[in-house]
């Protein structure tokens, strides 16, 4: 936002592209806020999103630092000209903010705004945010506003194209979390399946070895030891469960080091070799990187639980200007006709709608006895 403002179609469909570019509802409050500040030349701009209590469920800024957003302290509540754009859903164009009467101050720490402009942004009939900015970069006239009729207008497109970008954020969110709940259930399952089967098998090879142990110990030894062998298979089960679970986080880690830490622990708790390298591949989108992590672990799951597979290799690599994610392995492979026909999809269908999600594609290729090669391609990175 430092290199000034940008006026005419090419800005606006900048910052509409960019809105509709993220998936993130806080990615796409923060891309609305900068592109609102940007095309109105403005030196402070702001977004809220009321929740049910009187304040703001999020509140996003821009044109000011970490340190000033730190000491300005909580977030404002719904009061003053806030509540009166939430409420009545019409603009405000201000002079000087501070000289209407339903301004009510605000901490110490704030900074100094003057000229005011604010829009609702709303979703039909529903109100789901405010946007606003403060201290036009220009030359005032006396006593008037900076801001114009012109750039209240421009708002306006703004706010309208916010609220299809915000809405459809939020229901990319719950779609993922409804995707979230149904890879947890289909982990329960195998746990149950897999590692419920191990225990039970555990509990009766434990209970023949006590039984033996008197009359005859060398056949209690072997028993012991085949109870020491399943312990370790439900141990694997475990950990590999959990790696599904608990990925690293993305945000912290990225998605190289995230692959990375995952590979090498599934490395350890089976007895397929499985390696990862990756190629150029910067930081992507977090919607792009998450889908990219989830079809990793799919084929690697079926890979590793279905192929009997003694290698299986993860590479993640740009090609042109996309990132390609691939997992083959050398295992008993399947003919992919054969599994549609059979109502059967392995995760397939899982895996195309990740890529599909966020503009990828999606490529299987196998055949019985040849191994199978899963190939995810993602825009961007």
């Amino acid at each position: 936002m430092s290199q000034g403002p940008r006026s005419g179609l090419a800005a606006v469909s900048s910052a509409l592209l960019a809105m509709s570019r993220h998936l993130e509802v806080r990615d796409v409050l923060k891309t609305i806020v900068a592109s609102a500040r940007e095309l109105l030349d403005a030196q402070y701009a702001a977004l809220g999103v009321p929740d049910d209590h009187g304040g703001f469920a999020q509140f996003v800024v821009d044109g000011v630092t970490d340190e000033q957003w730190k000491a300005i302290g909580p977030l404002p509540r719904q009061h003053g000209i806030l509540a009166s754009m939430l409420q009545e859903a019409r603009p405000e164009r201000l002079a000087d903010v501070r000289e209407d009467p339903r301004f009510e101050g605000w901490p110490s720490a704030h900074p100094d705004m003057s000229d005011f402009l604010g829009l609702p942004v709303r979703d039909g009939d529903e109100v789901i945010g405010a946007l606003f900015l403060a201290n036009k970069n220009c030359a005032k006239p006396e006593g008037g506003c900076g801001f114009t009729e012109e750039d209240e207008d421009l708002l306006a497109i703004l706010a309208q194209h916010a609220a299809i970008a915000l809405t459809n954020a939020r229901l990319y969110e719950r779609s993922r979390e409804l995707t979230i709940a149904e890879e947890r259930s289909r982990l329960a399952h195998e746990l149950h399946d897999a590692v419920a089967q191990k225990l039970f098998s555990l509990r009766l090879t434990a209970q023949a070895a006590a039984a033996l142990v008197d009359r005859d110990p060398s056949r209690a030894k072997g028993e012991l030891q085949q109870v020491a062998a399943l312990a370790a298979e439900a141990a694997d089960e475990l950990r590999a469960a959990v790696v599904e679970l608990r990925p690293a986080a993305l945000d912290e880690d990225g998605l190289v080091a995230t692959l990375r830490t995952q590979v090498q622990v599934l490395d350890r708790a089976h007895t397929a070799r499985v390696t990862f390298t990756s190629h150029g591949v910067r930081a992507l989108p977090a919607a792009q990187e998450e889908a990219l992590l989830r079809v990793a672990q799919e084929a690697l799951h079926n890979a590793l639980r279905h192929s009997g597979a003694r290698h299986v290799d993860v590479t993640l690599r740009k090609r042109g200007p996309d990132t390609v994610l691939r997992v083959t392995d050398d295992g008993t492979g399947f003919d992919p006709s054969a599994i549609r026909r059979a109502g059967r999809h392995l995760g397939l269908v899982s895996m195309r709608d990740r890529a599909s999600g966020i503009g990828g594609g999606l490529t299987v290729q196998s055949a019985p006895g040849k191994g199978t090669t899963i190939e995810m391609e993602a825009p961007g990175g």
